[in-house]
C-alpha cells in the first residue's frame, strides 16, 4: 500500500519530495548518522557481548539487564530523558555547551539517541554466536604463546563476521527508522537536524500523503534489503550447524 501510495503518478511525489526545503539532506543526513551508529556500536556491541559471555564479575547480571533497556522503555521517553540529561538547562548539557559541545538539538544528540537505542540488536546478535564457540580453542591458542588480542583476532573473530555483520545491519535498519527520541531531541533544523522519519511525518501532517509514501517506500527498502541480507547471514551460519 504504500509503494502504491507513493508511485500512482510515477516519481512525481517521489521528484516533489526531494524537492522540498531540505528533504535530500533529511536523507543524507538519515543515512550517514545510520552508518556510523552501526559502526560504533559493532564495535562496543561486540565488546560487551564478549565481556558478558567470557568473563565473570560481579554485576554482570546488572549490565546485562541496562543492556537491555532500550527494548523496555518507549523511544518517546529515551528522547525526553537524553533532553533532560544534555539540554541546556541541565547541569551537564550547560557545562558542555560552555565547553562548545552542543547535544541537544544538534547531530551530536541524534547520534547518541541512535547508539542508545540500536545497541542491544548488536549485543544479542553477536552473544550467541560466542556462547557457541569452544573456549578450549581460545585456551590452546594462549597455551601456544599467543595474546589476548591476538587470540580474539584470530580464533574468535573469524567465527564472529557474520554474527557481528547482522548485528551492525540490523542496528543501520533500526536507525534509519528512528523517530520517537529524534523528534525530541533533534529540533527538527531543517538542513541540518531534520531527519527523513521526522521528514516523513511532517509530510504526514501536511496532507502530503504521497510525498509521504514516497519518502517511506526509501526507507522501507532500504531497511528491507538490510534485512534480507542478515537474515542470509544468519542462515549461512545455521546450514553449517550453529544456532
Amino acid at each position: 500500500m504504500i509503494i502504491t501510495k507513493g508511485f500512482e503518478n510515477g516519481l512525481q511525489a517521489f521528484h516533489d519530495a526531494l524537492s522540498a526545503p531540505g528533504a535530500r539532506d533529511a536523507i543524507e543526513l538519515t543515512i550517514v548518522l545510520a552508518l556510523v551508529t552501526a559502526v560504533v556500536n559493532v564495535l562496543f556491541g561486540t565488546l560487551i557481548a564478549y565481556v558478558l559471555v567470557r568473563y565473570e564479575f560481579r554485576g554482570r547480571d546488572a549490565l546485562s539487564t541496562i543492556v537491555d533497556i532500550p527494548f523496555a522503555i518507549p523511544t518517546l521517553v529515551t528522547g525526553v530523558t537524553l533532553r533532560a540529561l544534555y539540554g541546556p538547562a541541565s547541569p551537564i548539557g550547560s557545562w558542555l555547551e560552555g565547553h562548545g559541545i552542543h547535544v541537544i538539538f544538534a547531530q551530536a544528540g541524534i547520534l547518541l539517541a541512535l547508539l542508545f537505542v540500536t545497541l542491544p540488536l548488536v549485543v544479542r546478535t553477536v552473544q550467541p554466536v560466542l556462547l557457541e564457540i569452544d573456549e578450549t580453542e581460545e585456551e590452546a591458542a594462549r597455551v601456544l604463546g599467543a595474546t589476548r588480542w591476538m587470540t580474539f583476532r584470530k580464533v574468535v573473530l573469524p567465527k564472529l563476521r557474520a554474527g557481528i555483520a547482522a548485528g551492525g545491519l540490523l542496528a543501520f535498519a533500526r536507525a534509519i527508522g528512528e523517530f520517537g527520541a529524534i523528534v525530541i531531541v533533534s529540533g527538527n533544523i531543517i538542513g541540518k537536524t531534520l531527519t527523513a522519519p521526522v521528514l516523513i511525518f511532517q509530510f504526514a501532517s501536511q496532507f502530503r500523503t504521497d510525498e509521504a509514501a514516497a519518502v517511506a517506500t526509501l526507507l522501507f527498502g532500504l531497511s528491507f534489503v538490510l534485512v534480507l541480507v542478515t537474515e542470509r547471514l544468519l542462515g549461512v551460519r545455521r546450514k553449517r550447524g550453529v544456532p
